[in-house]
């Protein structure tokens, strides 16, 4: 799902006269490291006439600076960019081992590189105090460097009020403690001055926040703003050794995500301002305007096609219809829904191992949510599905079957035999059933056969293994052969597999008959049982049909063969037996 958004930024600075402008430094240029892909970028100038050379300050952030030969009335900078808003997972990073819990400490050449941001100011009482109270209890030491973090981020954005506040410069951490509240930028010099006190690398960030309303309201917190938003923000980040720099937002005491997008990450907050110059002497009138537009976004199931797209969709394949049957093009389509595990959507069976015992569970609960719903007197049915290429076996198939005319197919669902969640068929229900079966349909018992697994084919599989290898007791999770062998081997080959009834339709004599007849007959059976073909596909689909001759020798008509030396042409049946004439 991709979603596209137009920043758009204004700063106009009116004069009331013509004055003239130092050298000004504009830092409102997406930084190298910003994890929200920046599609593209612009920046725009008033004055005209000026000359500007972009270069990188010595924390590495992008840096316009502007130089103006002329005096003027006003000075307007416009950023103007386009960012892919990509969900991006703010934990999706890894630090290396010694990193793992909190407290740690960095390697001394690391903590060298890292001295301007583990640089401290004095705490005041309240800022020890608060130190105090975190060591103590605020955290449980060993933990996971990640759930400290989310500690102290949402225990400082529960203690201070956010506010805006117009005054120019970052308050102190003693002053955003007394009063319990702060822009930004005070929380975020705030956080950054509290991490390094507990040790931890911080700076300062200065950037843009986007925020964009959601789509559905949430279930479980606050839904977010009420339209789509954007604005300067400010934050800190935190060095963690393997991840680098993280993000933290001491405002929403939330982890910096897709929205955060930074402009100027410093050690102190006076060397990230966004614009930063001298002018001459004047009045000034200073106006900011700042819009955020959705570009592009594809339909998701939170926001379908609207009716507008709709309509145009189905004015264009109408046109598309009318083109390919004026050039006599005739297409098929096939398609599938596709559905994953909502709360596991990133497991295997998802994504590339196709086949689990948790999806079999999930696929046959939902079949049988279906099945009540749409076919309550429906017959529910077991089966192999698609037989892919590279696949050892044919995967499995649920299916509905119901009559549109409302009458009953299966009424009593207690009866059929369910995987999970339900009634399971034991073998001996299987003979039951079948014998059952076979006398509704005035048959004989004697012609329901008992099934065995082939012990040929387990010896030879069983001699093709290596010799250090006991199919009984090594772990075979991940092969399937060996595995089925195993389960074999464990069960017993003299053990029944299962029973089968072979059955064939009559031909009724009256013509609009609805009453089918039913025949049966032994099974010319090369060995001494009916043995299935290897596999694990269920009974019925493992029957070695190939063996059965195209019809029964009690069906077959004798045949004699005629005497070479009989010129007349006479057949000599067998004694007892009359003689004919061959026509």
């Amino acid at each position: 799902m991709t979603i596209r958004i137009a920043l758009h930024h204004k700063t106009h600075y009116r004069f009331d006269r013509l004055i003239g402008l130092a050298p000004h430094e504009i830092r409102l240029r997406p930084a190298p490291h910003c994890r929200t892909p920046i599609l593209s970028y612009s920046l725009h100038v008033a004055p005209e006439k000026h000359f500007v050379n972009w270069q990188q300050d010595a924390y590495g952030n992008y840096i316009a600076r502007l130089v103006f030969p002329e005096k003027a009335k006003e000075l307007m900078v416009t950023v103007d960019l386009v960012a892919d808003m990509t969900v991006i997972n703010p934990f999706d990073f890894f630090v290396e081992p010694y990193a793992e819990k909190f407290p740690f400490e960095y390697p001394p050449q690391l903590a060298a590189e890292l001295a301007p941001y583990l640089e401290k100011e004095i705490p005041g009482p309240l800022l020890q105090a608060w130190l105090d109270r975190f060591r103590n209890g605020g955290y449980v030491a060993g933990d996971a460097i990640g759930n400290s973090l989310v500690a102290i981020n949402q225990k400082l954005q529960a203690e201070v009020r956010y506010l805006v506040r117009m005054e120019a410069g970052v308050q102190l951490p003693e002053d955003t403690l007394k009063l319990g509240s702060g822009s930004c930028r005070d929380s975020g010099w705030l956080l950054v001055q509290i991490l390094r006190h507990l040790g931890l690398a911080a700076r300062f960030v200065s950037g843009y926040l986007i925020q964009l309303t959601a789509d559905v309201k949430s279930i479980d917190g606050p839904s977010g703003p009420r339209q789509d938003f954007t604005d300067l923000h400010a934050w800190a980040e935190v060095y963690l050794p393997g991840a680098g720099w993280v993000g933290l937002d001491p405002t929403s005491g939330l982890m910096a995500g897709e929205g955060h997008i930074p402009l100027a990450c410093t050690a102190f907050p006076s060397s990230a301002a966004p614009v930063s110059g001298a002018t001459d002497v004047c009045e000034t009138i200073l106006d900011v305007a700042m819009t955020v537009t959705r570009i592009h976004e594809d339909p998701r199931v939170t926001k379908p096609y609207s009716e507008a797209q709709w309509t145009a969709i189905e004015a264009l394949g109408q046109r598309v219809d009318t083109e390919l049957q004026a050039q006599d093009v005739r297409l098929t389509q096939g398609g599938e829904p596709t559905f994953v595990s909502s709360d596991d959507m990133d497991g295997p069976e998802w994504n590339n191992t196709v086949l689990s015992d948790k999806k079999w569970r999930l696929a046959e609960a939902l079949a049988w949510r279906l099945k009540a719903q749409y076919a309550p007197e429906g017959l529910m049915f077991y089966g192999q599905g698609k037989w892919y290429p590279g696949e050892p076996l044919p995967r499995w198939a649920l299916g509905m079957y119901w009559r549109i005319d409302g009458k009953s197919v299966w009424r009593d669902a207690t009866l059929i035999a369910r995987e999970h969640g339900g009634k399971k068929a034991l073998l001996a229900d299987a003979e039951r059933f079948l014998r059952a079966l076979a006398d509704s349909l005035r048959l004989s018992d004697r012609y329901v056969l008992t099934a065995f697994e082939d012990p040929l084919s387990v010896i030879k599989a069983e001699a093709n293994l290596p010799v250090n290898i006991d199919p009984l007791t090594v772990p075979m999770k991940d092969y399937d052969q060996r595995s089925r062998l195993a389960q074999l081997l464990g069960r017993g080959l003299e053990q029944a597999a299962g029973f089968v009834l072979p059955l064939k339709p009559l031909e009724s004599d009256v013509a609009d008959s609805t009453d089918t007849q039913w025949d049966s007959s032994p099974w010319p059976l090369k060995r001494e049982r009916l043995y299935l073909l290897p596999g694990d596909s269920p009974l019925g689909y493992r029957l070695p049909l190939e063996s059965l001759p195209e019809r029964l020798p009690a069906d077959i008509e004798p045949e004699f063969d005629r005497d070479s030396f009989d010129e007349r042409g006479e057949l000599h049946e067998p004694h007892g037996v009359a003689t004919k004439k061959r026509v």
